[in-house]
């Protein structure tokens, strides 16, 4: 499946999360402090971003899910990541 972006779509886009952020979902994903629901799938994904966006923990966070994960798993993670990428557009394109 490809996805294509027009320039109108981007101008509605919002805008990405910050690393930190992006962190921060990813540990509330992984330990279920909230709601209860652990979702491996969902922490890989903000873990991945996060990591983009050069935060190290989230770097190694991700490594550790990652042998608790399938392939299909990490898989649906990074799809998962590719498609926030490509909903969302970078800060430095709104400045």
């Amino acid at each position: 499946m490809t996805m294509t972006m027009t320039a109108a779509a981007l101008d509605f886009a919002e805008p990405i999360l910050s690393g930190e952020e992006m962190y921060r979902l990813g540990l509330q994903a992984s330990t279920a402090a909230e709601s209860g629901d652990l979702d491996l799938i969902t922490a890989h994904k903000w873990f991945n971003l996060a990591a983009m966006q050069g935060n190290m923990e989230a770097r190694a966070y991700r490594g550790e899910l990652s042998v608790e994960m399938t392939t299909e798993e990490i898989a649906e993670a990074q799809r998962q990541a590719r498609e926030y990428l490509a909903m969302h557009r970078a800060k430095s394109r709104t400045h």
